[in-house]
């Protein structure tokens, strides 16, 4: 009960400093008529129209105060990592839209390491019992995968990221569980999410910079479109080739999809 109590705290302190965060900016740039200051009312996006807007905004925001834009960017990104909130996705969308694909990428990958790295510190202060009870099976099952590719431990959660039979989030809240050590964990997140964190932070690029249907279909973005599916495809493949020969996966943990991957 204390450490739901704790993590309660913590989470409600986050809260609490991402709200005032984002609703106490700097005077942003003048629009409108009279040249005033716009007010920017800001909140997570919850589809690819909000997504579009508040890119829009932060970008215009970005040229004044782009010190501030990333704290918020950065902060945003950590808590929805940190406490398994569904959305991150959409962030890695933001990224690139905001920041470019490069940056943009350099930022989603960093984040989402670090954020998972929370998370699996969180679960392995407060949580470890509570996963217990909660995926008794589920983590058994892991548990026994685990221990059969224990050898190469490495290169069994690189595939598991690749190839998500078991959620992100689910793996973020285990792993602690599991006893993987947390090196092992942050590097396996840091280069084994890189294809999702590609694909996602270009394709937020390309969005940002599309006005209308014939920009979709135009050969510059036909190419990118293609170079990202190739890119995201080929670290998979070889993972997938190395895990036939020398891991055991076949039957490997899968978790029902209450919640999307992050």
């Amino acid at each position: 009960m204390r450490s739901l109590a704790a993590l309660g705290a913590l989470v409600a302190a986050a809260s609490v400093f991402l709200y005032v965060l984002s609703t106490h900016l700097p005077p942003g740039p003048a629009g409108g008529d009279d040249g005033g200051v716009r007010e920017y009312r800001l909140k997570f996006p919850s589809d690819l129209d909000e997504l579009r807007e508040l890119a829009e905004r932060l970008k215009s925001y970005k040229r004044q105060h782009h010190g501030y834009v990333l704290l918020l960017f950065c902060s945003a990104y950590l808590y929805k990592q940190s406490f398994a909130i569904p959305g991150s996705s959409f962030l890695n969308l933001l990224a690139g839209a905001i920041f470019g694909p490069w940056e943009g990428l350099v930022l989603a990958c960093l984040l989402t390491t670090v954020g998972s790295t929370f998370c699996f510190l969180l679960s392995s202060a407060f949580g470890k019992q509570l996963v217990v009870r909660r995926f008794p099976e589920k983590v058994s099952l892991l548990q026994r995968k685990v221990e059969e590719n224990r050898s190469s431990l490495f290169f069994f959660l690189l595939f598991l990221r690749f190839f998500p039979m078991t959620p992100n989030w689910f793996l973020n809240i285990t792993c602690p569980v599991l006893n993987i050590p947390m090196h092992v964990f942050f590097f396996s997140v840091l280069i084994g999410l890189i294809p999702y964190n590609f694909i996602c932070v270009r394709t937020g690029s390309i969005l940002s910079s599309i006005s209308s249907l014939d920009d979709i279909f135009s050969w510059g973005t036909l190419a990118q479109l293609l170079g990202i599916a190739l890119v995201a495809l080929l670290p998979g493949a070889l993972i997938k080739r190395y895990g036939r020969a020398h891991l055991r996966v076949d039957a490997a943990a899968e978790v029902p999809p209450e919640r999307k991957r992050r």
